[in-house]
């Protein structure tokens, strides 16, 4: 990896610490170990908004990075289909966790889906274009309610009136929003002839540890929360058993 995108990997890395301080206290809190309710307090709800939007941002960015004003299609098919992959093996893992409210729509799914939409406007629509469509996708999130999508199938578009019950949703509208506004950025700055990032946000010890982080975003994302739920599970146990 060049030094120029050590930043991204940083910033990456930024993204999955606070990700996880958040999986942290969703796990304390279904333990009971904090007052009930404490995650999906508005706080901790708008926390969670910035860091999922935090990554679609990035992830929009790293299109425009890693393919240019071409496409590279070995490369991109390859990197979707792990992304299909570990998407599919969220889906599984949180059905027998959680039941019916298993991960049906989460953010690898979405990161899947606006992959697909980003190679296909990369090159054809200008960056102004990617930053309009980005704020209308955030709009269309906000406000656009239609009867006609209320059936399960259409869920992930986002569109429908009422929230699905699960731990994990994010529909293609608003969340294809800052997808395209991050490949609006890289295009910008592509198109000034600016550095797209930073060459890195921090250095030392720090640095290189959240771009090692950066660097191995999926693997982290799959085996961080199991982590973390076996620790806060242990502690619970040794609190009951303990003598």
């Amino acid at each position: 990896m060049t030094a120029r995108l050590s930043g991204l990997d940083q910033a990456r890395g930024v993204a999955l610490v606070a990700m996880a301080s958040y999986h942290f206290i969703f796990d304390l809190d279904l333990f009971g170990l904090v007052p009930s309710g404490t995650a999906l307090s508005p706080y901790m709800r708008g926390y969670a908004v910035a860091i999922a939007g935090s990554f679609l941002f990035l992830s929009g960015l790293s299109m425009v990075l890693a393919h240019g004003v071409g496409r590279r299609w070995p490369a991109f098919w390859r990197r979707w289909g792990i992304l299909v992959a570990a998407a599919a093996a969220v889906s599984l893992a949180t059905y027998f966790a959680f039941g019916a409210q298993f991960v049906f729509w989460g953010i690898l799914h979405m990161m899947a889906a606006a992959s697909l939409v980003g190679i296909v406007l990369l090159g054809r629509v200008p960056a102004w274009g990617l930053a309009v469509l980005g704020v209308l996708a955030l709009a269309a999130g906000v406000w656009l309610r239609l009867p006609a999508l209320e059936h399960p199938i259409f869920w992930i578009t986002g569109a429908q009136a009422a929230r699905p019950v699960t731990v994990d949703y994010l529909p293609i509208l608003p969340w294809i929003g800052p997808y395209l506004l991050g490949m609006a950025w890289a295009q910008f700055a592509r198109d000034l002839g600016r550095p797209i990032m930073p060459q890195k946000i921090c250095g030392g010890a720090l640095g290189a540890g959240l771009a090692l982080l950066g660097r191995n975003s999926l693997a982290f994302y799959l085996i961080h929360q199991p982590v973390l739920l076996a620790l806060v599970g242990g502690y619970v146990w040794l609190l009951d058993y303990a003598p």
